[in-house]
């Protein structure tokens, strides 16, 4: 065991999108975690198994250990409780209202334990007209106001997978707010309940863009503006063998650091500060850029601050020099593992393994948390579906 929260316990009712992120995150930073899964039915194999993915591809669940639990049964409610009682972090995503519909919701689960963080991860918040409502990533990014800006000029937006959404607005927020409330915890004995929401952890990540608006310096209309694509040289360029350059020369150093490197003179080229004249702009761009492959450009701008760089693919940045020596990623098995992060120098994170296959009795995990005694099977004999 190493990493900042060593020592740390977290049980985790077992959902999709932001809470397996959570559990990833806390486990990569030492903590013991715990994850809490329906019994589809006896083979370990199925229980293995979240969101269609094999354990040992189901990266998110790397350092967590798996315990079947049936929360519909009085011995398995029982169970979460006695371990609830011994963790110092509860993590659950469904909807409002479902976990005190088991019995799990906040005053069942911190009754015997004050310090206890009690975290609950959702889509649109606890309150709300929309707080009842279905929905997935694109649907809070859209809710959040951020979606209409992901879109070139004149296009229709676009969302960029759930990375915004489930991981970095919920998860990685969610993580934070852990953190932060388990510090709390620390200093004044007392846990709380956390409301996570995807859509308030979306607009939170648009604090700089909100003071670009409030100062007219950027526009609601997509693709007119300096980091949305609307910027030439802050752009995506198709290259000679069909590959793909990414381009950020923002500073005036930068650019003729750029423009330079271009190998075509570019003394009639519009001022770059002339927006009137970004389309024509771009159209030089791309002449010049298309001449050449993505690798011989990299290889033209590899080492000046012209901040030009391929873009890569997931196989292509694993082998990168740079990300290499840094361990970016480590290929176990048929996965890719995004190293964890932040990097600590006092107390560093797990070495990235392989999810664990199989699961563990909750009466084990009881055991090692000094919970006192859990069913052993935990109710499992009876098979329900939580909705």
């Amino acid at each position: 065991m190493t990493g900042p929260l060593t020592g740390v316990r977290v049980l985790v009712l077992a959902g999709m999108g932001p809470v397996p992120y959570v559990s990833m995150l806390l486990a990569d930073s030492g903590a013991d975690v715990v994850r809490v899964v329906r019994p589809a039915h006896r083979s370990a194999r199925a229980l293995d198994q979240t969101e269609g993915l094999a354990a040992e591809v189901d990266i998110v669940n790397r350092g967590v250990t798996t315990v079947p639990v049936d929360l519909k049964h009085p011995a398995g409610r029982e169970s979460v409780l006695r371990l609830a009682g011994a963790a110092d972090v509860f993590v659950e995503g469904f909807r409002p209202g479902v976990a005190e519909r088991l019995g799990l919701g906040p005053a069942e689960v911190t009754a015997g334990n004050p310090r206890l963080v009690y975290a609950r991860l959702t889509g649109y918040g606890q309150t709300g007209p929309r707080a009842h409502e279905a929905g997935h990533d694109i649907n809070y990014v859209a809710q959040s106001g951020v979606l209409h800006a992901l879109a070139p000029a004149g296009g229709a937006p676009r969302p960029p997978i759930n990375l915004l959404g489930d991981y970095a607005g919920g998860g990685a927020l969610g993580a934070f707010g852990i953190v932060c409330a388990l510090v709390a915890a620390h200093t004044s004995g007392h846990g709380q309940v956390l409301d996570v929401a995807m859509v308030d952890g979306v607009a939170l990540l648009t604090a700089k863009l909100q003071g670009l608006r409030a100062a007219g310096l950027y526009s609601d209309e997509p693709g007119t503006n300096f980091l949305d694509s609307g910027a030439p040289f802050y752009d995506t360029y198709r290259c000679a063998d069909g590959r793909y350059l990414a381009v950020g020369a923002l500073e005036p150093d930068f650019y003729r650091e750029f423009t330079g490197r271009l190998g075509v003179d570019t003394s009639g080229w519009p001022n770059p500060d002339d927006r009137v004249r970004w389309p024509r702009l771009r159209e030089l761009i791309a002449a010049a850029l298309v001449r050449r492959t993505r690798a011989e450009w990299a290889e033209i701008y590899r080492g000046t601050d012209a901040c030009v760089s391929p873009v890569l693919t997931f196989d292509e940045a694993a082998a990168d020099p740079h990300n290499a020596a840094r361990g970016l990623y480590q290929r176990i098995g048929a996965a890719l593992h995004p190293a964890p992060a932040p990097r600590f120098g006092r107390t560093p994170a797990r070495t990235p393994s392989a999810p664990p296959a199989g699961t563990e009795q909750v009466a084990a995990v009881a055991a090692r948390w000094d919970a006192g005694p859990a069913e052993p099977d935990a109710g499992i004999a009876t098979v329900h579906h939580i909705r």
